[in-house]
């Protein structure tokens, strides 16, 4: 889906969503006409969002209900069943499966949502948008949404959510992989109304949740702008290390020693030292496990695919764009379901 397609949703026209900052009204707090115990929410259990949802439901209060929503029934059953295994008598870990993603919003203070495409997303808060006002709680809501998606999109999303008084919109797409998403190590880059400073706050609280670091880059927008920018890097350093190895190992050079001299000189970057793309560099990389269980090269292909028509948006070149999106198609055709360290796998099959 492009940048314009999603802007273009008629639900997004009837929501004037150019309306930001939000007036006073649209930002106070919502009336207190429900009460119960907490209910968190979060919508999307992929590899990332599964292994996000398990450390929020470990780190919030037991007592706290754990409202899950994914299209695949199978994934939020076998979630459901996990946590029940690995609660005691004393100390019950409440999680229920939703029938929608308004479901979800109806009931939650907080929803987290990680979708893999800005359609996904798209379809998700026009859901919870359609069927008309939510009903209060006692405190405002807040949706954060950690899908990697485009920044014009985002602000639309976050623009009818405020417009509307909804509640309050955060991007917060996330670094560290499915790797980071199981130990709970993410780092998060948001974008948000830096008003009130408590809201800033609040967030930062929830992202702490699910990982380590949590970046606030400024207005709605910024966090999504943000992780585009950085994964342009991370794609390009993956090419050039595993060209760069691949090369070293064609004159000769052990691939250890190659790594260690790269990792200890100007060369190093993350790809090299954690990523590594040769088999048995890094062993708990995953080249070492026939590429397997990583960040798949779809995922870098779209987030490349993003960051360059982001850039056409604004007028930005990027002179290296378009060639690395070209190995990105080829790598995806060749090796779909690798992490995206295979690049190297398919340098060395292109130079037999």
């Amino acid at each position: 889906m492009s940048i314009r397609s999603a802007c273009s949703l008629p639900w997004a026209t009837r929501l004037h969503l150019r309306r930001w900052p939000p007036t006073p009204s649209s930002a106070r707090a919502f009336s207190t006409t429900l009460h119960r115990d907490a209910t968190w929410g979060f919508v999307g259990l992929g590899q990332m969002g599964y292994n996000m949802a398990k450390n929020l439901r470990a780190k919030i209060p037991a007592a706290d209900t754990l409202l899950i929503r994914d299209v695949n029934e199978e994934a939020a059953k076998r979630f459901v069943a996990e946590a029940r295994e690995s609660a005691t008598s004393a100390d019950e870990k409440r999680v229920e499966i939703a029938e929608t993603a308004r479901e979800v919003a109806e009931k939650s203070t907080v929803m987290i949502s990680s979708l893999p495409e800005s359609q996904h997303v798209v379809d998700v808060y026009h859901s919870i948008l359609k069927p008309g006002k939510l009903p209060g709680l006692e405190q405002e809501r807040l949706f954060i949404d950690t899908s990697t998606i485009d920044p014009v999109t985002s602000k639309d999303i976050a623009n009818a959510i405020h417009s509307t008084q909804t509640g309050r919109f955060v991007d917060a797409p996330v670094s560290g992989g499915v790797v980071g998403a199981r130990a709970g190590t993410l780092s998060f880059m948001f974008g948000a109304s830096a008003q009130p400073e408590q809201f800033i706050e609040r967030v930062r609280g929830v992202l702490s949740l699910m990982g380590k670091k949590a970046w606030h880059l400024g207005e709605p927008g910024s966090g999504v702008s943000g992780k585009l920018a950085n994964n342009y890097i991370l794609a390009i350093n993956n090419i050039a290390t595993a060209e760069a190895m691949n090369l070293g190992m064609r004159w000769g050079l052990d691939p250890k020693a190659l790594a260690e001299m790269i990792n200890s000189s100007t060369g190093r970057c993350w790809p090299s030292e954690i990523n590594n793309p040769v088999p048995g560099v890094v062993e708990t990389a995953p080249a070492s496990r026939s590429y397997e269980g990583g960040f798949g090269v779809s995922l870098m292909n779209k987030d490349l695919r993003l960051a360059l028509t982001a850039a056409k948006e604004s007028g930005t070149p990027l002179a290296l764009g378009d060639q690395a999106r070209e190995v990105y198609t080829a790598v995806e055709k060749a090796h779909r379901g690798k992490d995206f360290s295979v690049v190297y796998q398919w340098l060395h099959d292109q130079s037999r």
